[in-house]
């Protein structure tokens, strides 16, 4: 994991696990259905981060001949897993909570200033938290937008605490206002709306990051700027008349697998064709340095070649 994403998880871990602590607290001398939902979620969201530092871990295995790429896609395997942890232990069980709340009201008559004095604390710690993961993912975004940057990145870890820090502000803030008017009316079905908004937002924030990491999971190729460098660099490749075509596939978030074919002079004698080739992938490196695995194909270019048809695969025998 990049330094940046792994300051921005463990300033995460700290800062929920500290708020899951004092909203627990709150909740046993309060019973406000917003506080077990908000910590029920500070809980989850700790564990989540729990997960990625262990992903982030178990991909830096050396590859072995089962998995010949190596482990780097765990990483994307364990961030998926959180967002299914968001979306079950957070947001089902907020709205399950808020909806009993809501049928079954009730008021909060004791230690009245606690939730509103721990969602206050918490609202500050989680702002801590948030401010240190823009700070971290500014340096990788640069001039591009928030949304683009966050459905765009190869390494997960820096979007999935974005999006888990600003739930849970924003849920902060629901639960906040949830409270305070239950307080100011007496009526616990504000507390009970407040949950189930809560747990709303988890589960949609939920969904947005399982469709981001299923992506990944598939294996995307490498961003259109990084393509683009990989490209210049092989077209700049003394030697190579054109390149004929590429692909690319993310191995993990700092892993590009490159597969391309080149087109090279007819007359070209294969010692020079393995010069221009060393060349090419010396170039590929430098203008991108997570390509890792490199496989380039020299070939003669024909305008009007047509492909071989894929041959048919053999049906499986019946048993």
């Amino acid at each position: 994991m990049a330094g940046g994403g792994n300051k921005a998880v463990v300033a995460a871990l700290l800062a929920n696990t500290g708020i899951a602590v004092t909203k627990f607290a709150a909740w046993a001398l309060t019973q406000s259905a917003s506080m077990l939902a908000e910590a029920i979620h500070s809980l989850a969201d700790a564990g989540n981060q729990v997960l990625l530092l262990v992903g982030s871990k178990r991909a830096q295995r050396e590859a072995d001949d089962l998995h010949q790429f190596g482990f780097g896609r765990e990483r994307y395997v364990y961030s998926f897993i959180v967002a299914i942890v968001l979306f079950s232990v957070g947001g089902l069980f907020a709205l399950y909570e808020g909806y009993h709340k809501v049928h079954d009201p009730h008021g909060i008559d004791s230690w009245k200033w606690v939730p509103i004095a721990v969602l206050l604390i918490a609202i500050v710690m989680e702002s801590l938290s948030f401010r240190t993961a823009i700070t971290e993912s500014n340096k990788l975004r640069g001039q591009v937008p928030w949304i683009r940057f966050v459905r765009n990145a190869r390494a997960p870890e820096l979007p999935v605490i974005l999006l888990e820090d600003f739930a849970a502000l924003t849920g902060l803030v629901l639960a906040l206002i949830g409270v305070t008017l239950t307080l100011v009316t007496g009526n616990g079905v504000f507390d009970g709306l407040g949950s189930m908004a809560i747990g709303a937002l988890l589960v949609c924030v939920a969904i947005f990051l399982a469709i981001e990491m299923k992506s990944l999971l598939l294996g995307e190729s490498a961003t259109r700027e990084a393509q683009q460098r990989i490209v210049d660099a092989i077209e700049n490749t003394a030697g190579v008349q054109r390149l004929i075509h590429i692909k690319t596939l993310h191995l993990g978030p700092e892993e590009v697998l490159i597969a391309a074919k080149i087109g090279v002079a007819p007359t070209t004698d294969a010692a020079v064709v393995a010069e221009t080739i060393d060349a090419a992938e010396r170039a590929i490196r430098a203008a991108e340095p997570m390509s890792v695995h490199i496989y380039l194909e020299p070939d003669v270019y024909h305008e009007n070649y047509v492909a071989d048809e894929r041959p048919a695969v053999p049906e499986a025998p019946s048993h």
